[in-house]
C-alpha cells in the first residue's frame, strides 16, 4: 500500500495537489455554508463549491490511485492528468468567482462576463472529457496485474464518461418560470431552485438531470469496489475469469442505471416518484442483471465439474 501510495504521489502529482487544493476548498466552503446567510436557486450559496470540491478531491485521489495501478509510467497519462486537473481547477475557480460574487455560475448568461465565465466553464468540462477519454485509452491498451482489477476500472471510466456526457440535456432545458439570463437547467418541467431532496438538492417535483450524471460519474468508485468486494469475499470459490465477468456484468447494469435515470428525468419525473414504464424498464434492468450473473456462475460452476471429472 505505501508503494502504490509513494507512485501516485510521485507519478500524478498533479492529482495529489487537486487532492489537497480540493481538502482545503471542502473546509472553506463547509464553513461558507454555515456563515454566509445568502442562498442562489433556493440552497446556500457556498453549498455547489462544497459538492464540487468534494467530488474533485475523490476523483482526484481514484484517478491516482487506478493510474498508480500501471506497470510503468506512461507519459501520455501524465499529460492527460496535468489536462484535467487544470481544467477542474478552473472550472472550480469560477464557480468560487460567480459565488463571492453573488450569482449563479451554471447557464448564467445574464451579463457579458457571466456569459463569458459560463463559457469558459463549458470549455472545461469539454477539455477534460476529452483528456479522461485519453486516459481510458491508455489503461485500455496497457496490462494490469488482476483481470477482474482492470475490467473495474476500464469500464469505470467508460462509465464516468457516459454519466459526463448524461449532462448535455441540461444545456436545451427551459422550464416555465425560468429567469431571464439563464440557458439552461438541472430540472425538467420545473424552475432550478424548488424543494429537493436533502444535501445533494434534487428536484422531488420534477425530474432532475442531476441524478443520472451523479450515479455515472461515481462508477468510477462503485466498480473497483465491486471488483475489490468480489475478491475479498468470493476470491477462493471464484476464478479470476467468472470474478472479470462478474464485473463486467456490474458495468453493464450500472450504465443501464445511469441511462435509466436520465431517460426517468428527461420524461419530467422526480427520483421518488416513478411511474408505471420507469418502474418497469428498472424490472427489466434487474432480470437482465440476474439473468448475467446466473449465468456466469453457472458457466464457473460447470467448468468446475468438468474440471474434477478429468
Amino acid at each position: 500500500m505505501t508503494t502504490v501510495r509513494n507512485r501516485a504521489a510521485g507519478c500524478y502529482r498533479p492529482l495529489m495537489l487537486l487532492v489537497s487544493a480540493m481538502a482545503a476548498l471542502t473546509v472553506v466552503a463547509a464553513i461558507g455554508v454555515v456563515v454566509d446567510p445568502r442562498v442562489l436557486t433556493g440552497a446556500p450559496v457556498w453549498l455547489k463549491p462544497l459538492k464540487f470540491a468534494v467530488s474533485l478531491a475523490v476523483y482526484g485521489g481514484t484517478l491516482a490511485w487506478m493510474l498508480s495501478l500501471l506497470p510503468r509510467r506512461s507519459r501520455l497519462a501524465e499529460r492527460a492528468v496535468t489536462v484535467i486537473v487544470a481544467a477542474a481547477v478552473l472550472e472550480t475557480a469560477l464557480i468560487v468567482v460567480q459565488v463571492v460574487r453573488g450569482t449563479t455560475s451554471h447557464f448564467n448568461v445574464s451579463t457579458p462576463l457571466d456569459a463569458a465565465l459560463y463559457n469558459v466553464m463549458g470549455t472545461a468540462v469539454m477539455v477534460l472529457f476529452l483528456a479522461q477519454v485519453v486516459l481510458a485509452v491508455v489503461l485500455l491498451r496497457r496490462p494490469l496485474p488482476d483481470r477482474a482489477g482492470g475490467y473495474a476500472i476500464r469500464a469505470g471510466l467508460a462509465v464516468s464518461l457516459l454519466g459526463m456526457l448524461v449532462a448535455f440535456p441540461m444545456l436545451t432545458q427551459q422550464p416555465d418560470g425560468t429567469p431571464a439570463g439563464i440557458t439552461g437547467a438541472h430540472s425538467v418541467g420545473v424552475p432550478d431552485g424548488g424543494p429537493g431532496l436533502p444535501v445533494v438538492g434534487w428536484s422531488t417535483t420534477g425530474g432532475d438531470l442531476r441524478v443520472g450524471h451523479f450515479i455515472g460519474l461515481h462508477a468510477l468508485q462503485a466498480l473497483p469496489l465491486l471488483a475489490i468486494l468480489l475478491d475479498r469475499f468470493l476470491g477462493t470459490r471464484l476464478d479470476e475469469l467468472a470474478r472479470a465477468r462478474l464485473v463486467l456484468v456490474g458495468g453493464f447494469a450500472y450504465a443501464g442505471v445511469t441511462l435509466l435515470a436520465t431517460a426517468q428525468a428527461l420524461r419530467g419525473q422526480p427520483l421518488l416518484r416513478p411511474d408505471e414504464l420507469t418502474l418497469i424498464a428498472a424490472a427489466v434492468l434487474v432480470a437482465a442483471t440476474a439473468t448475467a450473473t446466473l449465468l456466469v456462475l453457472a458457466r464457473r460452476s460447470g467448468h468446475a465439474t468438468v474440471v474434477l471429472a478429468g
